[in-house]
């Protein structure tokens, strides 16, 4: 099976990227219009059975702890509509994008390929954003409109570049702070960079 790691930075993945000499991994840099170009281009000169994104992200449920690596099943863009009068609508619900039209379903970008049976992890459902904020009413209105597990600034990308190449896809993430909270100190990047590795390494033994 061939497959392709895909990350924003390599810190992220720092200690799988140090010790890999198997799997081919592409950087695309951080945000949304980076995350496309970049995968779209390396989609179109190569082809992969599997597409694996690794990448650390904030949580907005604290049914999960920094640390934690989840896989998500859904993913869609938080800030692509218009905010009017304090109240955000997406180009769905302005009648401007069919919440149908794929790679679309009801304005998600779901996965449901078989390779979710390889990870025990559990599953989470994100949002994506441009902009990181730790406005609290903003937050608040960004956790109410989509009701997310974990935020990141380039996994509906991942999904969307994924899903309209019709090639199978994961995206894992680990959870290295509260979403708004903006206190690096309080943050748990190398317990979130060292257990995504390690989940990454034990996936990807399993396709092996």
């Amino acid at each position: 099976m061939k497959l392709l790691v895909v990350s924003a930075t390599e810190l992220e993945i720092k200690p799988f990227f140090e010790n890999n000499n198997f799997t081919d991994v592409l950087i695309t840099g951080v945000g949304i219009p980076a995350s496309i170009y970049y995968l779209t281009r390396k989609l179109t000169d190569e082809k992969y059975d599997l597409v694996i994104q690794a990448g650390i992200g904030g949580t907005f449920n604290k049914i999960f702890n920094e640390g934690d690596v989840v896989v998500i099943n859904q993913d869609t863009f938080g800030d692509l509509g218009i905010d009017e009068k304090g109240i955000f609508s997406t180009l769905f619900d302005l009648g401007f994008i069919n919440a149908n039209n794929f790679p679309f379903k009801d304005g998600w970008l779901s996965n449901d390929n078989k390779y979710f049976s390889n990870s025990a992890l559990p599953l989470a459902k994100a949002v994506t954003a441009n902009k990181i904020t730790d406005d609290g009413k903003q937050l608040k209105k960004l956790h109410e409109k989509f009701n997310a597990d974990i935020e990141s600034m380039e996994g509906a990308a991942f999904h969307y570049v994924c899903l309209q190449q019709k090639i199978n896809f994961l995206q894992l993430r680990s959870i290295s702070n509260s979403v708004g909270e903006r206190d690096k100190t309080k943050w748990k990047m190398k317990d979130a960079i060292t257990n995504l590795s390690t989940e990454l390494n034990k996936l990807i033994q399993n396709f092996k």
